[in-house]
């Protein structure tokens, strides 16, 4: 597997595990089994004829309920990826990420972007087919099969063939995706999930370099580990002293909790 390493500016390196083509069609394969599946419950379930008798002679009005039907289904990969950080039900199930390519969470329009270039990485040819239809030629499709085949390919082999593994999308983004079931796990960074409406607490935190965030990390997982409160009282102590903060937390977990997300949030924006 290709590896992706970051230099952060301390200078320290951090190493990831490039997902690979199989794994991404992996993923893509079972998010397409969802939309299908749904696609597949909503007609069914929901009587278009309903919609036909309540909307008679008004075409436009029976293709916008169409479309507000299938809009989970168009949408499917943009508002997954931002509400589970990067991970869409396929990617999740295969542990596969959604990263900065500078190590960091996508920003919304990163995710935006991506999402956008699938017509590029996937869907490149669907509008030829479109336009061939509509001539009303025989074979359509045969054509469309065709069309559809080698519009997915383009992703594939971008994939296969870049440096960092990136379709279209990713390249124009700035993003990678990568495999976090790895030996260096995604929770042994410095990284932490914070959300884009997260507010810090303790702008001192600025003062700790990213080999500092990284043995606090460490440390702080090991104390929850085996509940080891001593420890706990110790890294909040050391925290205080090195950065001067003035603490609002009474429970030291909370606190250093607390400072790792501050810290992501700080550098992550500067």
């Amino acid at each position: 597997m290709k590896r992706l390493q970051i230099k952060t500016a301390q200078n320290v390196n951090i190493n990831f595990t490039l997902a690979n083509v199989g794994q991404r069609l992996f993923a893509f394969g079972i998010d397409n089994i969802l939309k299908f599946a749904y696609i597949y419950f909503a007609i069914k379930m929901l009587d278009f004829k309903m919609f036909e008798t309540a909307v008679e002679g008004d075409s436009w009005s029976l293709r916008a309920i169409d479309i507000m039907i299938f809009l989970p289904v168009t949408f499917y990969s943009l508002y997954t990826e931002i509400l589970l950080g990067g991970q869409t039900v396929g990617k999740k199930l295969l542990h596969l990420k959604v990263i900065n390519i500078e190590g960091f969470k996508p920003s919304t329009t990163d995710f935006v972007i991506r999402w956008f270039l699938r017509v590029v990485d996937f869907n490149l040819f669907t509008l030829l087919f479109v336009y061939v239809a509509s001539l009303g030629l025989d074979g359509e499709v045969v054509l469309l099969m065709l069309l559809f085949f080698f519009g997915k390919m383009i992703g594939f082999f971008l994939i296969l063939f870049t440096k960092n593994q990136q379709r279209f999308g990713d390249i124009i983004a700035n993003t990678v995706v990568i495999y976090l079931k790895d030996n260096v796990k995604f929770s042994e960074t410095i990284l932490e999930n914070i959300s884009n409406t997260y507010m810090p607490t303790y702008p001192n935190v600025i003062k700790l370099s990213d080999n500092d965030a990284r043995i606090i990390k460490s440390t702080f997982q090991n104390a929850l580990k085996f509940n080891d409160y001593k420890t706990l009282i110790k890294l909040r102590s050391k925290v205080l002293e090195v950065t001067g903060i003035k603490s609002v937390h009474n429970s030291d977990k909370e606190f250093i909790d607390i400072v790792l997300k501050d810290y992501n949030f700080y550098t992550q924006n500067m």
